[in-house]
């Protein structure tokens, strides 16, 4: 889903996990991340709104604190949609997330 800056998201997709997931009830999904420590606007640590790899952290927090069945893969140096990772981890994303058992 593509939220923009605007009025109502003046933080753009930050408001899934700042106010969204918080906010709403719990749904009955399982979800999985992967971010890669290079991914878009990784510059440094700092917080800006366009950092993907400290967004994906904060939302897998706000994933931990709602209580959502996820898992959350950190590729050391990897970049945006980076093929290596995807190629290494595609096949345990779909066996992780359609096994309810687990």
């Amino acid at each position: 889903m593509n939220i923009q800056y605007n009025a109502a998201f003046p933080r753009g997709a930050w408001a899934y996990h700042e106010t969204l997931l918080p906010s709403t009830a719990r749904k009955p999904l399982r979800i999985w991340l992967d971010v890669g420590s290079r991914d878009n606007g990784f510059r440094s640590a700092e917080d800006t709104y366009r950092n993907w790899p400290l967004a994906n952290n904060r939302m897998a927090e706000a994933l931990k604190a709602k209580g959502y069945a996820y898992q959350y893969v950190w590729a050391q140096d990897a970049g945006h949609v980076e093929r290596g990772v995807e190629r290494q981890t595609l096949e345990e994303a779909m066996e992780w997330v359609w096994n309810a058992s687990k």
